[in-house]
């Protein structure tokens, strides 16, 4: 007869292989609505998405990808520190930073880096300096989004959404005073869309940057990313949903649409 310890760690090999299984099958999930929770980034934003992308945007168009709040640290918007941080006393992922430029940073890096493999004309800019005061300094993300845009180029801040009532969801939030592109559109079905004026338009929007909002900060998206033994499974999923959108919003079947893990759900 086993152990009783011997039996513990089989149960919780089981509990982890179940885990890594379900986080597949989200990564693979079929399309939901606007309201709905997705089995790995949780509910999606239930606002009235008010627009539909459909300026078609050359296969090499230059995409920048920016880490939002990666210069705002310290000072008012600063992204949130997540449930786990501010409702549970969890240590912060790296001191220094919320926890939210820390998700932030890892999604933005890994999309821009698998975009290079699959052949996008795709960059990431990390100002570095993590408290800039001016808004409108050249090295913060508006400034370099905002020049990157008006040159006719593609630019989205990643960020990950409030937790509880504060918080809507995943979703897009596009840029204003310009036509809306297929790969806005196509990142709203695989994340889900918020209205254009969201908010009375937020800083990003009004200067050309369209916002993607991964999800909400707290379960069971946070749990998986804070967890090692799902951390990159997590990583993994949202990385491959962003990038196969951006892939179809230039017009290229995603490279991985029959991989383990795929594009997952759409807000159809």
């Amino acid at each position: 007869m086993a152990s009783v310890p011997g039996v513990r760690r089989s149960v919780l090999l089981v509990a982890l292989l179940l885990a890594t299984v379900g986080m597949a099958a989200a990564a693979q999930a079929p399309a939901l609505r606007s309201g709905s929770t997705d089995p790995l980034t949780g509910v999606r934003s239930g606002l009235q998405r008010d627009w539909v992308g459909l300026r078609s945007v050359p296969r090499d168009v230059a995409i920048l990808v920016l880490a939002g709040h990666a210069d705002s640290q310290g000072i008012a918007g600063a992204g949130t520190s997540g449930a786990a941080v501010d409702l549970q006393g969890a240590a912060p992922m790296q001191r220094g930073i919320r926890d939210e430029l820390y998700w932030n940073l890892e999604v933005a890096r890994r999309v821009v880096a698998l975009g290079q493999q699959r052949g996008l004309n795709i960059r990431f800019y990390d100002p570095l300096q993590r408290t800039i005061r001016n808004g409108d300094d050249p090295r913060t993300n508006w400034s370099v989004g905002k020049q990157h845009a008006a040159a006719g180029g593609y630019a989205v801040e990643i960020h990950f959404d409030a937790y509880g009532p504060d918080g809507v969801g995943s979703g897009v939030i596009p840029a204003l005073h310009r036509p809306l592109s297929r790969i806005d559109e196509s990142l709203a079905q695989a994340f889900g869309g918020f209205p254009r004026h969201f908010r009375g338009g937020l800083g990003g929007p009004r200067r050309g940057i369209t916002l993607l909002e991964i999800g909400k900060l707290e379960d069971p998206l946070e749990r998986a990313l804070r967890n090692p033994a799902s951390r990159e499974q997590a990583l993994a999923a949202i990385t491959q949903r962003v990038v196969n959108a951006l892939e179809l919003g230039v017009g290229e079947q995603p490279a991985s649409v029959h991989s383990p893990v795929g594009l997952a759900a759409g807000d159809q």
